[in-house]
């Protein structure tokens, strides 16, 4: 009688692929790398930038390439940096195919890239909230306006008065008089939705009915005749017009190098990656 050989066998556990580890390390490292090329990027854009000099000649969509390409090689540098220290600390795979130890490495850096965008955008995000909170408490409740209000230079403009017709001729007259004892803050503030709501109901320009209401009020607040009223507003106009103009196309140049620049970023981070995990396996 033969007796029965039993054999125990244990099943080998699973690890993960994912050395998340390595991932948070060099997601943390290209995170602060960004926040250091874009803190030296900030001190270049001031040291060239004079306060007591004009404006530099260059133009709103020159300036946003400017600061797309500088993004951009950003993008790359921190990415590369962080993707080739997760592939050098990432735990080899000895039993695995060479292909297979060459896609993991790559990926795992994208999955660092990922990590470090994600986290950028949320502090990002974050301080972005705390800023906007910070001035918000400071704004002047009695105006009803915040100090980081962009449309006050424009409605200081608007209603600047004339002061020769104000204060001379056949007697002195107020800007109260001609407004019919109106609040000026009040005024201003109807004024800047007019004028910040015009081009959101389809329109490349003011409506008659509100060029004209605005031309009556700055007539009553300034002194100046109705044509000269009416001149300003549509100057104004046009001013604010320009200005939305050019905003949207720096808008839509930075979005452009935005994209960009991620693309580049998680290329990069790939294929630094791939050649971390080749100089830690002796492959390179």
């Amino acid at each position: 009688m033969v007796d029965a050989v039993v054999v125990e066998t244990h099943p080998v556990p699973m690890r993960s692929t994912v050395s998340w580890p390595a991932i948070f390390a060099g997601g943390f490292v290209a995170a602060a790398l960004t926040l250091m090329l874009l803190a030296l990027g900030a001190g270049l854009g001031f040291s060239v930038v004079s306060p007591w000099s004009g404006p530099p000649d260059i133009s709103t969509t020159t300036a946003a390439t400017v600061g797309g390409v500088y993004m951009a090689v950003t993008a790359v540098m921190s990415s590369a940096i962080g993707g080739y220290i997760t592939g050098r600390l990432r735990t080899g795979w000895a039993q695995a195919p060479l292909d297979e130890v060459h896609f993991r490495d790559t990926a795992h850096g994208v999955v660092c890239w990922a990590f470090a965008t994600v986290m950028g955008a949320a502090l990002l995000a974050s301080a972005a909230t705390i800023v906007s909170g910070g001035v918000a408490s400071r704004s002047n409740p009695s105006a009803g306006q915040s100090l980081a209000d962009p449309t006050a230079p424009i409605l200081d403009r608007l209603f600047r008065p004339d002061y020769g017709a104000l204060v001379g001729g056949t007697g002195q007259r107020a800007a109260g008089v001609f407004a019919g004892g109106r609040d000026l803050m009040n005024d201003r503030e109807v004024a800047r939705r007019i004028l910040l709501t015009f081009d959101q109901r389809g329109r490349t320009e003011l409506a008659g009915e509100d060029r004209q209401y605005l031309a009556q009020m700055v007539a009553a607040r300034t002194g100046l005749e109705p044509g000269a009223a009416e001149q300003r507003v549509v100057a104004v106009e046009a001013e604010m017009k320009a200005k939305a103009d050019a905003a949207r196309r720096a808008a839509a140049h930075l979005s452009f190098w935005l994209v960009a620049s991620l693309l580049m970023g998680a290329v990069a981070a790939g294929l630094t990656a791939a050649e971390g995990g080749a100089a830690r396996d002796g492959r390179s």
